[in-house]
């Protein structure tokens, strides 16, 4: 009996083990340039505006994701100093013509700040689709996003990327 469940408890420890083997994770900041945007304003009084806007970059940092071009297609729905709601496709390009293409969801809020009004942009991305070697994968993880020098904006993703089930 005692061997038994000493038996069951080392196979769930390896089983556990072993699942988190299959999934590598992701750790990579991007800063994203802004080659095209249009701006829609509301014009209802309140600075509600959404903005389609196409951004390029380069990965840097860990994992599959990790020294890509990267290029957003991006849709920013922004109504200061209340809140927004970011959202579009990261398209990862590897060295070797690889792609991955993920889906990211943001949600933006206005907090008090010293000076003015700041913006926390945080949310979730999905690794939707890809070819090479990231086909039959699937990722998810935690997106932030700030703003860099002028127009740009950091991006950085931490998560995980595995095999679909």
């Amino acid at each position: 009996m005692i061997f038994t469940k000493k038996l069951a408890m080392l196979c769930a420890a390896a089983a556990m083990t072993m699942s988190s083997a299959y999934a590598a994770p992701v750790a990579v900041t991007t800063v994203l340039d802004p080659q095209e945007q249009m701006r829609f304003e509301m014009g209802d009084g309140t600075g509600h505006f959404v903005m389609a806007v196409r951004r390029e970059g380069v990965s840097e940092g860990a994992g599959l994701l990790a020294g890509a071009k990267v290029t957003e297609f991006g849709w920013h729905d922004i109504n200061p100093p209340v809140a927004g709601d970011p959202r579009g496709y990261l398209r990862f390009e590897a060295e070797n013509g690889d792609v991955a293409v993920v889906k990211f969801t943001v949600r933006a809020v206005f907090m008090k700040g010293a000076d003015k009004p700041e913006l926390h942009d945080d949310g979730f991305w999905e690794l939707v689709s890809g070819t090479g070697q990231f086909a039959g994968k699937r990722g998810v993880g935690a997106l932030k996003i700030e703003a860099a020098e002028g127009p740009k904006r950091l991006f950085t993703l931490t998560g995980e990327i595995g095999d679909k089930p």
